[in-house]
């Protein structure tokens, strides 16, 4: 049987490590090509790029596997591949990550690692993001790498959905040997607790710079938070449709 094609992406860079680690998991399992951003794109979310041009440079960053550097977005990177580099190739999936931090929760909504498999599921593709509980340029993705390996097999070999496929993978802060297992999860509930701190320049003017801390609101055991926080791998199904279904009938006043 033909091996899987299998595009890998990120939003941490080219160049980041968990990237890398990625590409040693695939890279046994099927045939690849990278197009990733050619500098970290953390927090872009859904972002596109329409107001200067995109470049993408062949870049020798892994051996045997033929990869791009992109100027722009995650989304730009699937985007250019499905309908540049690749458009006359079937990719049977797209893995985007592993990414330095976590994706659980509400953060899949600024995330441009799970944007990239978005991207690459609204085009039909299977998707899987992949994110480790750790935002150290130093972090161990060894246990990581063992259960991206399990899930992307599983998805090759034992999907038989008819419609693609989003998963939002992540990884607790834990060596193999102590987690648990995977847990199939829905997405947990939290916010963001925000504060912008201000600085000054060396001309006088002032700047501000994002910070703040995640506070939990959900913790019930089917969700992905409980399972990351209790020693699992989460697996969240997401999707494309934001819509609110339970206000439709609430909010028929509207019409009249």
């Amino acid at each position: 049987m033909a091996k899987p094609f299998i595009l890998i992406t990120n939003d941490d860079g080219i160049f980041a490590p968990g990237i890398a680690a990625l590409v040693e998991v695939v890279k046994e399992i099927g045939d690849a090509v990278v197009v990733a951003p050619d500098n970290p794109q953390s927090g872009q979310g859904h972002a596109i790029t329409i107001t200067s041009p995109i470049r993408l440079k062949k870049v020798d960053q892994f051996d045997g596997i033929e990869s791009y550097a992109c100027s722009g977005t995650p989304v730009d990177c699937v985007k250019l591949a499905k309908h540049v580099l690749l458009k006359d190739k079937t990719i049977d999936l797209c893995v985007s990550g592993i990414n330095h931090g976590s994706n659980a929760g509400i953060n899949i909504i600024y995330s441009g690692t799970m944007s990239a498999a978005m991207e690459a599921s609204l085009e039909g593709i299977n998707s899987i993001g992949f994110s480790l509980l750790d935002f150290s340029f130093e972090a161990d993705f060894s246990a990581a790498k063992h259960y991206a390996r399990k899930v992307i097999l599983s998805m090759l070999e034992k999907n038989d959905q008819q419609d693609s496929v989003l998963l939002n993978v992540n990884f607790p802060k834990l060596p193999v040997e102590d987690i648990k297992g995977i847990k199939v999860c829905r997405q947990g509930g939290g916010k963001w607790v925000e504060e912008y701190k201000v600085n000054e320049d060396p001309r006088g003017g002032k700047y501000y710079w994002l910070d703040g801390s995640f506070i939990k609101t959900d913790h019930s055991e089917e969700a992905d938070l409980w399972a990351l926080k209790n020693g699992y791998v989460s697996i969240v199904p997401s999707q494309h449709d934001l819509t609110d279904y339970k206000r439709l009938d609430a909010l028929q006043f509207l019409e009249q």
